[in-house]
């Protein structure tokens, strides 16, 4: 619509905008409606808009009561808009308080409890009763170097064992700790005996079928002192075993070969499930005994290695896998089970 040379025109169609406007604000019963008022009267593309656009292109005494009508419309319009826009805003915002009201006396989400892994639980357990004993937790790096892991433990270059480990190398001499044993001698290197260390770690070897996997637990142990022998390594391991396994449980010694003990001993515990009464029971299939871990006397060589006099003192080490043991107590067929994350094992525990 053209407003050129019709002034009193122009300013009679602002003030039917005006009323049209003024009329249409409190019709709209949505912050949404309002906005589209809003736009169909003082948008960019409104016609009150290109009113105000087109006054430049009037004569210089026609200018002035255009522009003046102009603006005294668009004030008005915007400020019935704000009102109107408070009074909205205020409705919807109850309204949205009243939609997300929470019922604080309705009982609370229901979350599922979580539980120890079966291997934690046998490490806790097992620390737990030497921490009982007066042995102190002792921990050190999972990558080793070749003296800790092999040499300071009897296990020089070339020597078979270093074969039965399946170790993972890395580079600079450096490995993948292969058991805990580096611990013990990071220890003893540390402080003059007595020494009585429990050591719970991640170990390393290339190992992978239903009773192995390339990464397990295991927690060993160490007593260094004046007068140990033997039976008081017999008479631990068997405590042990009636702490973890029950008080009826039975333990015996068989001769093992350990290059870091001497003698070295393997402990089997009788099968708690059928007492050796059962050919057919599943657990210990019918030997009635169950191998449960490695020990012996600390080898005088390693005693020297770490410059404790072996004329003056004795020792004894253990090593035990928690996860086999997890294994024989909660009768579980599958090692790789204990590492796959799959929800549906761990909820059993």
């Amino acid at each position: 619509m053209c407003y050129h040379s019709r002034p009193m025109t122009a300013v009679g169609r602002i003030e039917e905008l005006k009323t049209e406007a003024l009329a249409a604000i409190p019709a709209a019963n949505t912050t949404a409606e309002l906005e589209s008022v809003r736009v169909g009267y003082l948008g960019r593309s409104a016609e009150l808009t290109q009113i105000k656009k087109s006054i430049r292109d009037l004569p210089a005494e026609d200018r002035k009561p255009v522009g003046a009508a102009s603006n005294v419309a668009t004030r008005e319009i915007e400020a019935a808009l704000a009102e109107r826009l408070e009074k909205l805003s205020a409705a919807e915002r109850e309204e949205k308080l009243r939609a997300e009201a929470v019922d604080v006396t309705l009982p609370g989400t229901p979350y599922p409890k979580g539980s120890l892994h079966p291997s934690m639980r046998v490490i806790d357990d097992v620390v737990d009763f030497f921490v009982g004993l007066g042995y102190r937790v002792a921990e050190g790096p999972e990558v080793e170097t070749d003296y800790y892991n092999f040499t300071a433990l009897n296990i020089p270059p070339g020597h078979p064992a270093r074969t039965m480990q399946d170790t993972f190398f890395l580079d600079e001499g450096l490995v993948l700790r292969t058991h805990t044993s580096p611990v013990q001698i990071r220890t003893m290197l540390s402080q003059e005996p007595p020494v009585y260390v429990v050591c719970p770690g991640r170990t390393y070897r290339r190992d992978s079928d239903p009773t192995h996997t390339p990464m397990f637990n295991q927690i060993e142990g160490l007593a260094v002192d004046e007068g140990l022998t033997l039976g008081h390594l017999k008479g631990t391991l068997a405590a042990l075993a009636r702490h973890v396994f029950g008080e009826d449980v039975k333990v015996r010694l068989r001769p093992s070969y350990f290059q870091f003990v001497e003698p070295g001993v393997e402990l089997d515990v009788s099968c708690f499930v059928c007492g050796g009464s059962d050919p057919n029971c599943k657990v210990c299939r019918g030997a009635g005994w169950l191998e449960m871990l490695g020990a012996g006397m600390v080898d005088p060589a390693v005693l020297e290695e770490v410059g404790y006099d072996p004329e003056r003192y004795t020792g004894f080490a253990f090593g035990m896998g928690p996860d086999r043991m997890a294994m024989v107590k909660y009768g579980i067929p599958d090692l790789r089970l204990f590492f796959e994350g799959d929800l549906r094992f761990l909820r059993q525990f």
